[in-house]
């Protein structure tokens, strides 16, 4: 049995991170939000899995609605930005099935923002200036230092594999268009540990269309769609996109998403119809940003370990 290390943990330097936070989103005038955690629709993405919850009785003897932990409180904050909320960030659990680690953990806090009538690039601003703000700038971890200063570089991925696995670009847009075992290999073998040894944390942009469901595509290159990833000594951060707002394209794009959980064998969750309505109805450019709030915090502390600024991790319940 696993004993809680209660007063090892880091939970002052995150009560600290929780405070610096808020206070950077509130000085850039931004609204902090609360969606609903229980909800119809859980996410499609492949990768992701959820917890369903069990309904035991409804008043006035309604059928018991079906609702899922949240992967991520996405769908709901976009609605938000489509009934003409401006700048709004949230910080707020997270649920994900079978993800368990050093970096991962069932239940985890997620900080998510977004800025209507912006793209990637004022967001990547944003999350830049968030990181140095909790990190005082560096990260000192095994025995480096990794420089986490304002403006980090960008190094789009198909640049990224051409340069640290020798992958060209028609054949790394191929393989995750076609054999995404072989895409994912590449990455987690060879690409991400170059930049992990990188002394700077470094943006990887414009990801190949297929590996973006929610993000939308580049213009002039539809190759490649608006989304960036941040890399911190090997410790990837955040997901962030420029947003799709096409509300016919996401629909497909959400169909494609259950035939391939079908074809895997996995759950296939509903479609957010509301979501939907609420693009067609019309949502504002925007850029939007998830970051693995625990992680930021280990990062801040000098370690890879979520585990170290969790009160509890599963194991410990």
């Amino acid at each position: 049995m696993t004993t809680p290390r209660g007063p090892e943990k880091l939970l002052a330097a995150r009560a600290r991170a929780l405070e610096a936070t808020r206070a950077f989103f509130a000085s850039r005038g931004y609204l902090e939000v609360e969606t609903p955690i229980a909800i119809p629709s859980p996410g499609l993405d492949l990768h992701l899995d959820a917890f369903e919850t069990v309904p035991t009785g409804v008043k006035g003897g309604a059928a018991p609605s079906k609702r899922f932990l949240s992967t991520s409180p996405e769908y709901q904050m976009k609605r938000m930005l489509a009934a003409g909320h401006g700048r709004i960030f949230q910080i707020t659990r997270a649920f994900r099935a079978g993800e368990l680690g050093e970096r991962h953990n069932p239940e985890f806090t997620i900080l998510e923002f977004y800025r209507p009538h912006a793209g990637v690039e004022a967001v990547m601003r944003d999350t830049e200036q968030l990181v140095a703000r909790v990190t005082g700038g560096f990260v000192s971890i095994d025995g480096r230092t990794i420089d986490v200063r304002p403006p980090l570089p960008r190094l789009t991925l198909l640049d990224a594999f051409e340069r640290f696995a020798g992958t060209a670009p028609d054949e790394t847009l191929r393989l995750a268009d076609r054999d995404e075992d072989a895409f994912f290999e590449k990455l987690a073998f060879e690409v991400e540990p170059a930049l992990a040894a990188l002394d700077r944390g470094v943006f990887v942009t414009e990801y190949p269309a297929s590996q973006a469901s929610l993000a939308r595509k580049k213009p002039g290159d539809p190759r490649v769609a608006e989304r960036f990833e941040l890399y911190v000594a090997g410790v990837e951060l955040c997901n962030g996109f420029g947003e799709l707002t096409d509300a016919a394209e996401q629909r497909a794009r959400f169909e494609r998403d259950q035939a391939a959980r079908a074809a895997a064998g996995k759950p296939v969750y509903p479609i957010d119809e509301r979501f939907l309505e609420a693009l067609a109805r019309g949502m504002p450019a925007a850029g939007g940003n998830a970051i693995g709030f625990d992680r930021l915090v280990a990062l801040a502390c000098g370690t890879r370990s979520i585990a170290e600024v969790l009160a509890f991790t599963d194991d410990e319940l």
